[in-house]
């Protein structure tokens, strides 16, 4: 192994370490690993282009701002990029980093179907792509994947719902209403099916009506209940909707999927307009990605759980798997099977996922630094 790629990776290692203990804290304490990295910057590293999707929600400012901390401490110059969700604005940011003789390519794409082309040119320049929590697809010139097990996190929310019920014991007939996330974003599906395997049975048995028939038959038909853009007013917006042409007669909804946290702050806000308060016979809604606001309202009672990515240990993958592909090194994949892109399987990294409720948001959440206490009213 080469001197930079040691000092690289004991770098990334190291503030990886700082960033878990004090991810809320903007200062550093001088530490070995900091001189690993004075060493890696003194010799020099490639450009790293990092291009997210948007600053409207809060879990990708997390993530480019830890990526591109990791990586500078490295050694490396960085290129970090946010596209405000507008496709062509993300493809001329890569196409702009391209142009500036970036080595490697960390994209979490908005649409991963829209990014060929570019990727053709990267590749053209020999400049390597991992794809960033969002599968890129219809594409040859993906090199690498890493994300979460993202049909694990709604087998989660699944199962979550069916034990807060007593499904699995017979109960019901209860009121569902599902939601799915982005079309356009490959994770969606995935998120669906995980949970629709655990709940369509009890669809299907009885248990789990859904008055307003926003039911998919199967996990193929999830698009139709799509949130574009995982917008959490068009979530309110539909909740709304809902519950006025369904709800009117004195039927109440007695559980929401919601795939993710900025759909269920939207549910949460139309559940609060329509009169439901915390407590006995508040719906169970389920949610991912720990945001502030929504740990917030699991505490007051508006959310019953979330999957939490702790995504200050997917950049930290990241950044080592770009290091090692800089460095020539065996790239970390710990699945080759699962995430065909259309052209090809991708060789993926998995991070586990972590159900979170409002009993274990200290254990979880506070307790390894994600959030400090007085952020969360504590």
């Amino acid at each position: 192994m080469s001197t930079r790629k040691t000092r690289a990776l004991a770098a990334i290692a190291g503030t990886a370490l700082l960033l878990g203990l004090g991810a809320c804290s903007a200062e550093r304490t001088e530490t070995p690993a900091d001189e690993e990295t004075a060493a890696a910057g003194e010799e020099g590293g490639g450009l790293i282009g990092i291009a997210m999707p948007t600053r409207s929600l809060e879990r990708w400012n997390k993530d480019g701002s830890n990526l591109e901390t990791l990586l500078q401490d490295a050694g490396y110059e960085t290129s970090l990029q946010y596209a405000d969700n507008k496709v062509d604005q993300q493809i001329t940011q890569l196409q702009n980093m391209i142009n500036s003789g970036a080595e490697v390519l960390v994209i979490a794409s908005i649409d991963g179907t829209a990014l060929g082309p570019v990727l053709e040119d990267a590749a053209s320049k020999d400049i390597k792509v991992i794809a960033y929590d969002r599968l890129i697809n219809d594409t040859d010139n993906v090199d690498y994947y890493a994300t979460f097990d993202n049909y694990q996190v709604g087998q989660e929310q699944g199962k979550f719902i069916e034990e807060q019920l007593g499904l699995a014991d017979g109960a019901g007939p209860f009121n569902l209403e599902p939601f799915a996330g982005s079309p356009d974003d490959n994770n969606a599906k995935f998120f669906f099916s995980g949970a629709w395997d655990v709940l369509l049975p009890y669809v299907e048995s009885g248990q789990l009506v859904t008055p307003s028939g926003k039911a998919p038959a199967s996990n193929d038909d999830w698009a139709s209940i799509g949130i574009l853009g995982w917008g959490s007013d068009d979530a309110q917006a539909e909740m709304e909707n809902r519950l006025n042409s369904f709800y009117s007669g004195g039927d109440k909804v007695d559980v929401v999927l919601s795939p993710n946290d900025s759909l269920a702050l939207g549910i949460a806000q139309a559940l609060e307009s329509a009169g439901y308060a915390p407590g006995d016979g508040y719906p169970i809604l389920t949610g991912q990605d720990a945001d502030e606001a929504n740990v917030k309202n699991m505490i007051a009672g508006k959310q019953s759980m979330t999957v939490w990515k702790d995504t200050r240990t997917l950049a930290q993958q990241v950044a080592t798997m770009v290091d090692q592909v800089v460095t020539g090194a065996d790239v970390d994949v710990n699945d080759t099977e699962t995430y065909d892109n259309g052209n090809k399987v991708v060789p993926t990294y998995l991070l586990p996922p972590q159900v979170v409720t409002p009993d274990t948001i200290e254990q979880y959440l506070v307790e390894s630094g994600y959030f400090t206490a007085d952020q969360l009213g504590l």
